[in-house]
């Protein structure tokens, strides 16, 4: 097998050496044919990435020197690719057709997604229909979620992009620990015709536990203690810890240890989207990641959309050293994908470690932020544009749109191709002066203008475009994303499946909840003990 090491510097070197954007594009005519690709409806056009037919043939040589397709191999197979906890990621089983016999580890489990998706079916619709109610016989017309990171994210994504004008079934999500957040998720709804779900892969999570104990007191104060339990369910690999909280059994909905809590909307955790949008629409949701992940298991490299947009992205972090990567969903459903993309990114692969345990040679994932288009225009684009870093972008649009006044959506999809295009092109000095001398600017005022309405280009974009914004796509989208991220990761040579940095702050929390709530003081530093004695008074 090709050498890593020599792979990733002849690859750093191709990129590094492709000059400006626009150049390529002269230089390549079969560029946009290379570059932009069909995927599950998708079209992800990343000819407007710093990957030149150099850098694009370094980039798939360093995929064969990772070995990428047998990674795939061992992804899709159930092997455990989760090294650090002993574990597959098998989260394409969730969204796959009946019968598709995957294995975990060894173990069949199809047949347990099969049977949970069936029960899913059936309490969502229950629920929709009215057979399923509350304790004192009233249908239910609002679910509160209650999760955290990727208990909350995912199904809180979705639910806005797809939710109806007006719901039949109102959705409220709650995931911080403060309290204002139950509070609000709680407001002015009505006991009697709430369902909570509390979702949480351990059921020992602290957030989602005091959140859940919250509502339980509110529902208990409402239609009492064992009432309550007809407004409750739980989704949780930890089937035990939800029935010791006292969610009926017949209410739990499980999940598995194979299934990370940043993958697991396609599971039970999306229960509550099933029930405010349909089965059906949810459905769809899984049958559109399912073609995409078709698409990344057969596709050739060199055609494949999520191995492409991972050469493009690590193109810019290593290969031009740029640490930050922008996202603007032209679409304001979409507005919640920048937050969603930082747990998938920054949680897989913000790692210093390779899987082995060896200090990692390279920077690893860029970090992610960004807004709707073309709210984010008027905010942060300033900096993208004349700013002194150059931040890449991922823009994302449907071409069609059903809601709204005539013409918005045009106007919105002509923001999305013409930000792509000034972000790559700029406008050069002599062009500013040319346009300043035509409006007759004095030639003092014009060398001082000059330069402040100048803009650099050749900042790169990649455009992903969405035939709509239905179920189907959507689930393709959050698909290409994930599996993006897992190609990265072979590539960086990290297990992008676990998330120890997220441990510790949460344990030191428990100890200092401890201190705050009276216990003996424990061993701080200085600052930190200060922080501790004076909110203890």
């Amino acid at each position: 097998m090709p050498d890593r090491d020599a792979a990733w510097t002849r690859f750093e070197a191709a990129v590094a050496g492709a000059g400006p954007l626009t150049r390529l594009f002269e230089q390549e005519p079969g560029r946009l044919r290379a570059l932009a690709v069909e995927a599950a409806g998708l079209r992800v056009d990343l000819s407007k990435q710093p990957l030149s037919a150099a850098a694009l043939e370094a980039g798939l040589a360093l995929a064969a020197a990772a070995d990428l397709e047998g990674a795939r191999a061992r992804l899709f197979g159930g092997d455990i690719v989760n090294a650090s906890e002993g574990r597959p990621a098998l989260h394409m089983a969730l969204r796959a057709e009946d019968g598709a016999g995957y294995r975990a580890a060894g173990d069949p489990v199809s047949g347990e997604v099969e049977e949970t998706r069936a029960r899913m079916a059936a309490f969502a619709e229950g629920v929709r229909t009215e057979t399923i109610r509350g304790a004192t016989g009233k249908p239910f017309r609002a679910v509160v979620h209650i999760g955290i990171g990727g208990s909350d994210l995912g199904p809180r994504l979705v639910w806005e992009a797809l939710k109806p004008l007006q719901p039949r079934i109102e959705l409220r999500f709650a995931a911080n620990v403060d309290g204002a957040e139950i509070a609000a998720a709680l407001a002015g709804l009505d006991p009697a015709e709430t369902l909570v779900i509390a979702v949480s892969k351990t059921f020992t999570t602290l957030e989602t536990l005091a959140n859940a104990t919250a509502a339980r007191d509110w529902l208990a104060a409402s239609v009492g203690t064992e009432g309550a339990k007809a407004h409750f369910a739980a989704v949780s690999a930890n089937v035990g810890g939800a029935g010791d909280f006292g969610v009926a059994a017949d209410r739990v909905f499980p999940f598995w240890d194979w299934v990370g809590g940043r993958y697991s909307v396609w599971s039970a955790v999306g229960l509550s989207c099933a029930i405010g949008l349909g089965w059906g629409a949810f459905h769809r949701f899984l049958e559109g990641a399912r073609a995409m992940d078709e698409h990344f298991r057969a596709a050739p490299l060199a055609s494949n959309a999520p191995v492409l947009l991972a050469l493009a992205h690590l193109a810019n972090r290593n290969g031009l050293g740029r640490p930050l990567r922008a996202v603007v969903p032209y679409a304001r459903r979409l507005a919640l994908l920048p937050a969603f993309l930082q747990q998938l990114e920054m949680e897989s692969n913000g790692k210093r470690v390779a899987a082995d345990g060896a200090p990692l040679k390279r920077p690893t994932a860029a970090a992610v932020f960004g807004d709707a288009g073309t709210n984010g225009q008027h905010a942060f684009f300033q900096l993208l544009h004349q700013g002194t870093d150059i931040i890449p972008v991922d823009i994302i649009a449907a071409a069609a749109s059903d809601e709204g006044p005539a013409g918005s959506h045009a106007k919105l999809l002509a923001n999305a191709i013409a930000q792509g295009e000034a972000l790559m092109r700029g406008r050069t000095q002599d062009e500013v002066i040319v346009e300043l001398q035509t409006k007759s600017v004095p030639a003092d005022e014009i060398a001082r203008l000059a330069p402040q309405r100048t803009f650099p280009g050749d900042r790169p974009t990649s455009f992903i475009l969405l035939p709509d914004l239905k179920p189907e796509s959507l689930g393709a989208l959050i698909a290409l994303y994930e599996h993006k991220a897992f190609v990265e990761g072979v590539l960086w040579g990290i297990n992008s499946f676990d998330q120890w940095g997220v441990e510790l702050g949460k344990t030191l929390a428990s100890r200092v909840l401890a201190e705050l709530e009276g216990g003996p003081a424990g061993d701080h530093d200085p600052s930190t003990a200060d922080l501790i004695a004076r909110l203890k008074g």
